[in-house]
């Protein structure tokens, strides 16, 4: 073992105002300039009480390791990215800010860090995917809102870079992967709904080329089966992913000469949505009508009437996807984290018994909407 030796603490020179250097911290040790980078580095030839006495004098002084210097020392620079299409309708709004809260907690237990960088569309997105690569600025990536073919994994595999999947894809051959069981959520969704006595219960789904749209819809149709309902084709609306989009999503439902008692939303944003349209046509969201989303955002639980739907905890995923993409980058098998979670059901008022047929829901349509014009001429 190589021990301490040389100068004393106190006999060092006068360390420099800036930035505080290995240099300065082995003179202020009185160690060479070798001895403290390889006991910064847990070197088994560096004895304990030299590694611990390094760290205390470390730490004293407000000394870090660039990461340039550590990435020429270990190959990594310690930062993973997460790359955020930002694009038209932001669909990471609703969980990022605990999702980011939970990745960064977690990542810093071990002394990493998060590097989010932004991207104007799909194709961009993969843009700056291998421009972070290329510069060397990221270990690896955590990838949210996954696709059914999803061209970043494919890039990352092809440049051999770990990652890890916030959601799954088609093809899950050398991924690993943490998500949340919507489908199972919205097959749950439709059981509790027909418990309560709806037939005719509607679906409005997200972005086409989504996984978790391929998921939830299917766990939709999963429910209406299990529960001896017809699946009208005419009751599926898709490709909402905003309150802008739920809206016309539902005012599609509600306008139709037999429309949903129930409407089952693959997200909280589009429900919101669906709440504007079945108040422009004269119907009460848990009255006339039932709403259930799914995501858990704090908008639902101020709605009127509150929204009921499947929860998840987003600073909880973060953490989890930071965890397993450690994991990864320290020799563990991708494929052996392929986790599933469930979502929290919120019993709220924006559901319940069947009270209104779809005959009379037309009528009232109708009637509001004749009215309406009325008011118009």
């Amino acid at each position: 073992m190589i021990e301490s030796g040389g100068r004393h603490d106190g006999d060092s020179r006068q360390i420099s105002r800036g930035k505080i250097t290995i240099q300065d911290l082995a003179d202020h040790l009185g160690l060479s300039k070798g001895t403290v980078s390889r006991a910064l580095s847990n070197y088994p030839d560096i004895a304990k009480s030299t590694q611990e006495r390094v760290a205390k004098g470390a730490a004293d002084l407000g000394y870090t390791p660039s990461s340039h210097a550590r990435a020429l020392k270990t190959g990594l620079v310690k930062s993973v990215g997460l790359v955020l299409n930002v694009a038209g309708e932001n669909v990471h709004k609703p969980f990022l800010s605990d999702f980011l809260d939970g990745i960064s907690r977690r990542l810093g237990e071990d002394e990493w860090t998060l590097a989010v960088a932004t991207a104007r569309s799909d194709e961009h997105a993969l843009d700056v995917h291998a421009r972070l690569i290329a510069e060397k600025k990221v270990d690896g990536f955590i990838l949210p809102r996954t696709k059914i073919h999803d061209k970043r994994v494919e890039l990352l595999k092809e440049k051999e870079v770990p990652f890890v999947l916030y959601g799954r894809v088609e093809n899950i051959s050398g991924c690993a992967w943490y998500d949340i069981a919507g489908e199972r959520a919205m097959k749950n969704a439709v059981s509790r709904l027909a418990g309560f006595g709806h037939r005719r219960i509607g679906f409005v789904g997200g972005a086409l080329d989504s996984n978790f749209e391929k998921l939830r819809r299917s766990g939709y149709l999963e429910g209406m089966e299990a529960n001896d309902l017809r699946v009208d084709p005419a009751l599926i609306v898709e490709d909402a992913m905003s309150i802008d989009s739920g809206f016309r999503a539902g005012m599609a439902l509600l306008s139709q000469s037999n429309p949903p008692t129930a409407i089952v939303c693959a997200l909280d944003r589009a429900a919101l949505g669906v709440y504007r349209a079945a108040e422009s046509f004269g119907l009460f969201v848990g009255r006339d009508i039932s709403v259930i989303g799914y995501d858990g955002i704090p908008e639902g639980g101020y709605a009127h009437p509150p929204l009921t739907t499947f929860s998840v905890d987003s600073r909880v995923a973060g953490a989890r996807l930071a965890d397993i993409f450690i994991q990864v980058i320290q020799g563990s098998d991708a494929e052996y984290f392929r986790e599933l979670e469930e979502a929290r059901l919120l019993e709220r008022q924006s559901d319940g018994p069947l009270t209104k047929s779809p005959e009379e829901i037309s009528a009232i349509v109708a009637e509001h909407t004749e009215l309406s014009h009325g008011r118009i001429k």
